[in-house]
Parts: C-alpha cells; structure tokens; sequence
C-alpha cells in the first residue's frame, strides 16, 4: 500500500471528530494518529484496570505517593473528572457549600461581566462541534454559566479571557456546571493564584522564572533571546494563560492537567523547558524575532507532543525548585 493510500485507509478509520467534540484540522496527520493510538490504547487499558482497582469501595481519591504515580501516568476519562475533583480540594469546596452555585446564578447579576463573558462565546472552540449554537445541547450557555458565577464569586478576577478555554475544557471533562466551577476555582483561587487578577502578578512572576530556568539549564536558547531582545512573555504568554489549550494535543493538555490538579504549577514550567529542550538545536537556528516566533509555534507540533505519553514520560526528568 502505498503512501496515499495508507493515508486514505487512516482517513476512514480515525473519526474527523474526536472524542471531546473538536473537528481534526485539514492538515492532521491521520497515520500518525492511528500509528501512536493503537499503542497508546493498550495503554490506557492498563492504566483504567489499575484505576478501578485503586477506586474501588475507596470513598475518595487522597493524595499519596501511589496516586501521585499513578496521576503521572494518566488518568482514564471515565474517572478524571472524580480524580481531579479530589485531588484539587474541589470536591471538598462543593461539598461545603451546597447550593452555592446555583444561589449565585440567581442571585444579583453584573451587566459589564455577563457583557465580556458574551463576547467571548463564539471565539471558545470554534472547531468544537458541542459548542456551536446548533448543537443540541449548545455548551455555549452551560460556559456562560460557570464564568458568570465565578466571576461573581471572585469580584477581584471578573471574567479574564484565557478562562473561556480553560473552563470550556472542564466542562468536556465532568459534564457538569457545578463540578467546573469548582475545578475552575481550584485552579485560579488556589493553584494559580494571580494569574488572572487584573495586574497578572503571578503569571508575570511565572514567565520570569521560566526565564531563569532556561538561562540555568538552556543558556545558549537564553543568548539567543537575549541577542535579539526578545520577550518571554511574546513566546510563552499564551502557555501559561491557556495551560497549554487550543497550543498542544487535547490528550496531551489533558495528560498535564491531570498533574496540574495534583502537583501544582511546577508540571508548566517542567512541560515548557520540555519542548524548549528537545527543540533547543531547532530554536538555535533562528535569525530574527520573527523567525524565533515562528519556531515556538512549530516546537507545540508533531509526533513529539501527540505521543503524549511518551511526552509526559520525559516531563518529570527534569528538577525543578519553584516559588510553589
């Protein structure tokens, strides 16, 4: 079978929409894809039996150094939304205050904040088939309701754009309003605390130490920003913004998110020097700002991210001694 045509069989095997709604790109490697998954699903079966085992009659997942193992594996969909609700404290938060989410949906709104969530509606996931306004159900009012509440819930954050994203793909995950709620304020409130505020401190702080973590272990990737003055906060903005949504492989942010939930912030920085590593020599070869531009958007590409576990294997190689 030649090229075109092996190509035309992948094409007719792997479904043009994934499992969590988004339409595969013109440009989508389809043998690739079914190359990488039918090892990764022997895999993932693996890794749900050792889940179930883990889970069963337990009356909740409690950090230890066996889940810790386990997160870094991967967590199956059929139990990361329970895994990471445990794991973040949101399960605790929502238990703690039932009814909170509801009240705050009806309670007294914010014209300005319902305004910014709208505008953002159509620009989440275009490419996402369960968040168009003819699916059936439409995501797009269960998206409005979680940022609407927690903008109200965190006057000081509001609604950031960035959390459009990360909100949309809690929603894929648990398939539930009040449970993304919660995730999302585990993350803002506690794991990322600033990255969204107005002023964006800890987001800013983050990307200098990325900085200063490239410098220490990538001094020649350093030099070459240095030369050309480029900002980090041109390249990696959105990585940090995003945690890594609409950059690399939906399996691959999922993959990271699952330790993100358990671990903290250290897995960005660790995935950002991961790609800024195994591409180092390809980095090296820019000339100008542009091109240097142009090589991170390339480096978030390719077998090297897709293969996802392969890619969460090298992530924790690296040491890493954080402000948390």
């Amino acid at each position: 079978m030649d090229p075109a045509e092996r190509a035309q069989a992948a094409r007719a095997r792997v479904p043009r929409i994934d499992p969590y709604g988004f339409e595969r790109p013109e440009d989508f490697d389809y043998v690739a894809y079914e190359e990488f998954f039918s090892t990764y699903l022997v895999i993932l079966t693996k890794r749900a039996i050792k889940w179930s085992k883990l889970l069963k009659g337990s009356g909740g997942v409690r950090k230890s150094l066996t889940v810790k193992r386990y997160v870094r594996k991967g967590i199956p969909l059929e139990h990361r939304a329970r895994v990471w609700m445990a794991v973040s404290g949101a399960q605790a938060q929502m238990d703690q205050n039932p009814g909170y989410y509801h009240r705050l949906l009806e309670g007294e709104g914010s014209p300005s904040l319902e305004e910014a969530i709208r505008t953002d509606l159509n620009r989440t996931f275009p490419d996402n088939v369960r968040f168009r306004k003819t699916a059936e159900p439409c995501l797009q009012k269960t998206l409005y309701n979680v940022l609407l509440a927690y903008g109200l819930h965190n006057q000081g954050v509001g609604y950031c754009q960035g959390m459009n994203f990360i909100a949309g793909y809690l929603i894929l995950i648990t398939k539930n309003e009040e449970e993304s709620f919660w995730l999302l304020d585990a993350l803002v409130g506690r794991i990322l605390p600033d990255y969204y505020s107005p002023a964006m401190l800890g987001l800013k702080t983050d990307q200098e130490v990325l900085a200063e973590l490239v410098r220490m272990k990538l001094p020649a990737v350093a030099a070459l920003m240095d030369a050309h003055g480029v900002l980090w906060t041109l390249l990696v903005s959105r990585w940090f913004i995003c945690l890594f949504v609409d950059i690399l492989p939906v399996e691959t942010v999922l993959r990271i998110w699952d330790c993100l939930f358990n671990e903290g912030s250290k897995i960005i920085f660790r995935v950002a020097l991961t790609l800024i590593k195994q591409h180092q020599e390809f980095i090296l070869e820019a000339s100008s700002v542009p091109d240097i531009c142009d090589k991170f958007k390339q480096i978030t590409k390719g077998d090297f991210v897709t293969e996802c576990h392969t890619f969460m294997q090298d992530v924790p190689t690296l040491t890493f001694k954080g402000r948390r």
